[in-house]
């Protein structure tokens, strides 16, 4: 057993960990993290109220509508006034957001009222977010990294969470304790058949936090994507929302427009609207398509050149054919309960980013909301931290070498969660996924007994959620909106 011991210990280096680890500069910070993070792979972009037209007043009452008015408002208040602030501070770390002449190039995502949605790198912002970040904590002093180890269990003393175990990618255990420690590991889309996130999303973070105790919140609450790329891929490649804010349409078979009529947005009528119609269409047989031939950008290639490429890595050419798309499981609204500092009810353990349940995001998450609760939040924790300061501590070693451990899920574990606790739920699928979990002997190697504690819990959260369920509305294709769901300052009213 390999022993170390470190001041602030931070697990995940996801845009969450990475602030969270340059924000903390009082403190001495290990960053502890295995390969893979799903920043890197968001497309749209990060929110916030810059534009002449928008105020933060606006884009918390959006936020609110998408999440259904189960949001926390100190969460929404604070993210939505803190977001131009948080901009201006990674364009001081040297990231260059797009701009039009001197204004910024805005764009229009789904259920947002303004055009507030800022890109960098093309359809690549987080990728680009994630490059400025990485050179960053590669150049502080006060940031020690300990790559290619896969956190497995929390450790717990008398005065609360000291550390945790983890296994190095050659098989060794390892001790790591930290007078704090942060879990910023992210969400757990990699526990469906049918997800946009990498294979290291999936949920063990969430699971030993469970495990210790750690109070939790909204576990049923996981956002579908209307549009991944329905392919024969894991995971499945997203098709930027952006796409349908530059004027694609979302159409069957026949060609007919398949949110024409269900609600007054459109197709850029929230998420979860959106991914349940979607998911109908594909119930009843039909296949979806996005058609992004007749865009008012014109090159789909030069505007969004990662939705381009990934088409044509699958011979798609976007231009001239619509696009094949399904829904998939995308965003974790709940997860570990924190404050707004980001502290759980355990002492000394902390959580931010998809892992934490800040209450931020209500029942459905606004688009491109995500990097920016990683960035607004990961400073205000890492702030937080600071103030408390650690004092001495032994530096952590690094561990060895290895080849990485993917941290593979069961395949028929993940095809239980898209059963069950997919798109389309009922009290009857969710008695039939416990039943099921209740069935099998054990846990296997790739479904440790934290991940088998959770997918129970989320199975359990989602039955005590069918009768008075506002986690996961279900809108069958005939459902038709009423306007006053809508803010008065959108352009659809």
């Amino acid at each position: 057993m390999i022993e170390l011991d470190t001041d602030l210990l931070v697990i995940g280096a996801g845009a969450a960990g990475l602030v969270t680890a340059l924000s903390a500069r009082e403190r001495r910070v290990c960053l502890l993290y295995a390969a893979g993070t799903a920043s890197e792979l968001a497309q749209g972009g990060i929110a916030a109220a810059v534009g002449d037209d928008d105020t933060p007043a606006l884009h918390a009452e959006d936020t609110r509508v998408a999440g259904h008015s189960t949001n926390d408002d100190r969460a929404v208040r604070f993210a939505c006034e803190s977001a131009p602030a948080a901009i201006a501070w990674l364009e001081s770390l040297g990231l260059r957001f797009a701009r039009d002449g001197a204004a910024w190039s805005l764009h229009l995502e789904a259920a947002h009222s303004r055009a507030r949605v800022l890109h960098a790198g093309g359809d690549a912002t987080g990728a680009a977010i994630m490059r400025t970040l990485r050179r960053e904590v590669a150049d502080a002093p006060h940031i020690e990294l300990l790559p290619r180890l896969r956190a497995h269990a929390l450790l717990r003393g008398p005065g609360g969470v000291n550390g945790v175990t983890a296994i190095s990618v050659d098989g060794a255990p390892v001790n790591v304790r930290a007078r704090d420690v942060v879990l910023a590991t992210g969400g757990l889309g990699a526990l469906y058949s049918r997800t946009t996130n990498p294979p290291v999303a999936c949920g063990d973070g969430l699971a030993m936090a469970l495990a210790a105790g750690a109070r939790v919140d909204a576990l049923a609450a996981v956002q579908f994507h209307p549009t991944a790329l329905d392919v024969a891929a894991s995971p499945l490649p997203l098709i930027s929302e952006a796409l349908r804010g530059a004027g694609a349409r979302l159409i069957d078979d026949g060609g007919r427009p398949i949110m024409a009529g269900v609600h007054p947005l459109g197709d850029l009528a929230p998420r979860d609207v959106v991914a349940g119609v979607v998911h109908a269409e594909q119930v009843a047989g039909r296949r979806v398509w996005l058609d992004a031939t007749n865009l008012r950008v014109g090159d789909v290639a030069q505007s969004f050149p990662s939705a381009s490429r990934q088409c044509r890595d699958h011979g798609i050419d976007p231009q001239r054919a619509p696009i094949p798309v399904t829904c998939a499981a995308h965003y974790h609204m709940g997860g570990i309960a924190v404050d707004l500092d980001g502290r759980t009810s355990l002492p000394h353990l902390w959580a931010v980013g998809e892992v934490a349940c800040t209450g931020l995001h209500g029942a459905n998450r606004l688009a491109s909301n995500s990097l920016l609760e990683a960035v607004v939040f990961g400073q205000r924790m890492g702030e937080a931290l600071a103030r408390l300061r650690g004092g001495p501590s032994a530096r952590a070693r690094p561990a060895p070498a290895a080849a990485d451990d993917d941290g593979r899920v069961d395949q028929e574990l993940r095809e239980l969660m898209w059963r069950c606790l997919g798109p389309a739920r009922s009290a009857a699928t969710l008695k039939e996924g416990l039943a099921s979990l209740a069935a099998r002997r054990a846990p296997s190697a790739q479904a440790p007994a934290a991940r088998w504690l959770l997918v129970e819990a989320m199975l359990r959260a989602g039955l005590a959620a069918t009768t008075s369920d506002r986690t996961r509305p279900r809108i069958p294709s005939s459902t038709r909106w009423d306007r006053a769901a809508i803010p008065r300052s959108h352009p659809c009213r």
